[in-house]
């Protein structure tokens, strides 16, 4: 299974972006889910909110 939190250079790698972009896209999508009411992690984004937001992919909750 794979890390629930993806960290910067991870979120660069896979969009294929910048890391100073990747950086951006990550507190913008800690921004939305603070909104949320969610807690966050500075420097990580969810794997499952950023594969939504990005793709449109929505996983079943096992």
């Amino acid at each position: 299974m794979s890390n629930q939190f993806m960290s910067v250079d991870e979120v660069a790698n896979m969009l294929q972006v910048s890391k100073s972009l990747a950086y951006k896209l990550v507190q913008k999508l800690n921004d939305e889910l603070k909104e949320k009411g969610y807690l966050t992690v500075s420097g990580r984004v969810s794997r499952r909110y950023l594969e939504e937001r990005f793709y449109g992919i929505e996983k079943e909750d096992q």
